[in-house]
């Protein structure tokens, strides 16, 4: 089991600690606010009151031991907050932490970060930002995995105009620069095909599409945006 520690508790990293902690994980959940770290104490591991820029502090409480660390602590105004995180990352680094995540609100912040031992820095406002506009932009798109800058792998449910199309005359290589990489059946499609919840890796060009069926496409987060939905 994995051993997590979440730094700075306010809403993004109480949010993280307990999802984590839902998932299975072995959470270490730290704040500098008592009462904040008391309304978590039931729902992760252990709760634990300090200041991360304690050293000591963090190694008393086995966050030295932890396989990820992710620093969550709110930067505001003042620079308080920020001096915090780049301090805590610096002594996670210096305790052998192998993989830090630190949180960041600009793009300047996040360049200190990795520069001081982050190994990656989260953005939490700009990436909600980013999928609430492509899911505004692209209502038909439901989950993505982004794989590369600009490229998903995706789920669309195929609309009417698809139904009954078999791959080969929707196109969507040729149209859309988009590849199916696997489908699942709707319910609907057992009257048609006598196949519901089937799965079909790699569909042939010969695939039928049925209206309601869960495709799996790959493409640029552009041209899947541009897939029909109607």
């Amino acid at each position: 089991m994995k051993r997590f520690a979440v730094i700075g508790l306010g809403r993004f990293g109480q949010m993280l600690a307990i999802s984590l902690a839902k998932s299975g994980a072995e959470v270490i959940a730290i704040d500098k606010d008592r009462d904040i770290v008391e309304a978590i104490r039931d729902e992760v591991s252990h709760a634990v009151r300090l200041d991360s820029t304690d050293e000591e502090a963090l190694r008393a409480q086995g966050v030295d031991q932890v396989d990820v660390a992710i620093v969550g602590i709110g930067q505001g105004r003042g620079g308080q907050g920020f001096e915090s995180s780049v301090l805590s990352v610096v002594n996670l680094k210096q305790m052998g932490v192998k993989q830090i995540y630190a949180r960041a609100e600009n793009r300047i912040a996040g360049e200190v970060l990795a520069k001081v031992g982050a190994t990656e820095v989260i953005f939490p406002e700009v990436e909600s930002a980013q999928r609430w506009a492509y899911k505004l932009i692209a209502p038909q798109v439901g989950e993505k995995i982004d794989f590369a800058p600009g490229y998903s792998l995706a789920k669309i449910k195929a609309p009417a105009s698809f139904n009954g199309k078999t791959v080969s005359e929707l196109q969507l290589r040729q149209e859309y620069n988009v590849n199916i990489v696997a489908i699942k059946r709707a319910e609907t499609a057992k009257f048609v095909s006598g196949a519901a919840d089937e799965i079909i890796n790699v569909p042939k060009a010969e695939t039928v599409i049925y209206a309601g069926d869960i495709l799996m496409v790959v493409g640029s987060d552009a041209d899947i945006a541009k897939l029909p939905h109607e």
